[in-house]
Parts: C-alpha cells; structure tokens; sequence
C-alpha cells in the first residue's frame, strides 16, 4: 500500500477568533460566542469559546447564564453567533487551503483533509515545511491561526491537530505512530465519548496503551463487530479511509427554536408542520423534485441529532412530506434523553421537474 501524507487542519475557536478578527479591542478578553434563544433574555448556549474564556470552564453547549456567572469576575464578551459571517471568512480560508493539496476534503466551516503524498513525494520533512507555510499564508492573509496533524491517515491527523492547540504543527511519521499514541487518553480517539470511556474507566483502562492490551474479540463482545473493529484499528493508529473530495451538498432546509425545549411528539409535529410547508413551496417553485428527506434535532447542549429516509421514487408531495417527518420523529425520540432545543427538516437527491432545466436558479 502506497505510503500517504494526510494533514488535517483544525482552526483555533473558529467563531470567537472571527469576532476577535472583526474587532480587535477584544482580543485579550474573554470572547464567548451564543447561540441566543428566541425566548430572549440570557436564554441560549455558548456556541464556542476563546482560550481565555475556557479557563474559567466556559466551553460550548453550557446554558449562557451559567457562561456569564463563571466569568462575572472577568473582562468578558458575550456575542451572538453570525454564522453568515464565519461562511465567509471560512470560504476565503478554504480557497487557501485548497491550493496545497493534491486532494481537498471539506469537512466544515473550520475544519478539511488534505492528501498532498504526491505534492511533497511522501516525504515527511517536506510536508512539514508545506504545513508551516500554509499556516503562515493563512495568518498573514486573514488573521487566522489553525492547528495541522500531519500523519499516514486522517484518523491520526484528527487527533495529531489536537495535540499542539491552539496554533499547533504535530507531525507523526509511520515508525513514530506507537510511540505517540499511547500516552494519549482513550477520549482522544474520535469518537469515543464519555459512555464508552466510563466503561473503559471501570476496566481500569485509560491510555490508548492500556486499550490496545485488550483482544478484538473481547471489544466485539462489549461493543458489537463494527464498533470494536473500529477502537481496536484506531489504538493502533489504523486507518485506511482515503481523503476523497466532497462536492458541495446542494440541498434546501428551515429550522426553528423551539418555544419550551422538549421531547414530546405530538409538540414537536407541530413545530415541523409550518417548516414542510416552507420546504416544499421552494421545492415546486425551483421545479425541483427531492428523494431524500431528513430532520434535525439541537439538543439542549448543543448537540445535535440527525435522522433521514431515501424516497423509492423522487417527489414533491407536501402531504407525504409532512408524513415521512412525523415517522423520522417517531423514530427519533425512541432512546431521545435530552430535550430539544431546536428542530430543522431538510429535503435533498433533487433531480428537475420536465421542463427544468436551468441547476444554478436553486444555488
């Protein structure tokens, strides 16, 4: 198998960096940025938080009033998130990034894969040198900073770019992969949260070390086949999922904050109805017809949930669309835990209605 060179590129608290880019006077300053509730007042929860802020405990998905009381005591700034904002300086960052890889992955507003094996002939040296000049064209034409893993596989690049932050550069070569892992705590294996840590926990197993102790088949029996596979491959730094371009997602949705979060059915259909109507007149009117239909949930922390269904046949029926939302919500709320906060649908797979013919009217 070829050897690749895989950087991921991980902006520091993208959002709060932004407002700290659009005015200056509060760099220094704790910068907490909300997602406000329409219920007004501090109702809300932080979206991300600066450095500073994070001393003090603030991190996202924390209720606003809470953010506020940990940093009574500072010079702190609480902003309302803009997310139209942070696309754009997020588009800027990526048409730089873009142009240092053989292969461009987008994962988010803050976040990509490069695959640039060929770009510096597999050499690991040289991918260092590309990295620290890609930060520093970064920084000096948009202010930004970001963090680079630089590693064999994307799965060792996520946690690579998380090792230095804030403005970090870790490079792990293939003979450096044991060696780097396994001081590293198990959380840092993405994926792995705070349930199967605290299972982990109980087996007295902390480090990735500890975790590659344990036989596959043992995984498999606490975890099931696909997720055992996964934790094993990972604590030994395996990963072979190649970074592919991702097209554009072209697709149209609407979402709401709830009046009152909450996790009732028949409240939560309600809420859904006025947004399938939306969805569907954009639909008819752009002479699109849709296969795929999906809703989200925001959780009270900020978390987020998704459920969808692929159509046997495209279509743009609002009765059926109201139908297909109602089953994903039934099913969504089967092991649902936390109350939502905020509920969005979504409709995609469009293909033209006779007659359409023109794909840049729905852009």
């Amino acid at each position: 198998m070829e050897r690749r060179v895989v950087f991921h590129i991980d902006f520091d608290y993208f959002y709060a960096q932004c407002e700290e880019i659009r005015n200056s006077k509060i760099k220094g300053k704790c910068v907490a940025v909300c997602i406000f509730s329409e219920r007004g007042g501090d109702s809300g929860a932080i979206a991300t938080a600066n450095y500073n802020a994070r001393k003090f405990g603030v991190k996202s998905g924390i209720p606003i009033i809470l953010a506020k009381n940990k940093l009574k005591e500072q010079d702190a700034v609480f902003l309302p998130a803009d997310f139209d904002y942070y696309s754009e300086i997020s588009s800027k960052a990526m048409e730089i990034i873009e142009k240092y890889a053989d292969v461009f992955e987008y994962v988010g507003r803050d976040e990509a894969y490069l695959d640039v094996t060929k770009k510096i002939e597999g050499d690991f040296d040289k991918a260092q040198h590309l990295a620290q000049q890609l930060k520093n064209e970064i920084r000096n034409n948009l202010k930004l900073t970001c963090s680079i893993g630089i590693t064999p596989n994307k799965l060792l690049s996520k946690i690579a770019s998380d090792f230095k932050k804030p403005d970090g550069l870790t490079t792990v070569k293939p003979e450096q992969i044991e060696q780097f892992l396994s001081s590293l705590k198990i959380r840092e294996i993405p994926g792995i949260g705070r349930k199967t840590e605290d299972v982990f926990s109980q087996m007295n197993v902390n480090t990735i070390e500890e975790l590659t102790m344990i036989d596959v088949f043992d995984l498999n029996k606490i975890f099931g086949r696909k997720t055992g596979g996964y934790i094993f491959n990972s604590a030994r730094g395996i990963d072979n999922e190649a970074v592919k371009p991702r097209p554009p997602t072209i697709q149209f949705s609407k979402i709401t904050t709830l009046k009152k979060n909450s996790k009732e059915l028949e409240f939560l259909q309600e809420n859904v109805q006025e947004l399938c109507i939306q969805l569907n007149k954009l639909a008819m009117e752009n002479n699109k017809m849709y296969r795929s239909i999906g809703i989200q949930f925001v959780n009270e922390d900020l978390s987020t949930k998704t459920k969808s269904r692929m159509l046997r046949n495209p279509g743009n029926n609002l009765e059926e669309l109201k139908k297909i939302v109602n089953q994903l919500l039934e099913e969504a709320l089967v092991e649902q835990e936390m109350l939502v906060r905020r509920i969005g649908v979504r409709i995609s797979e469009f293909s033209d209605v006779e007659g359409q013919s023109n794909i840049t009217s729905y852009f």
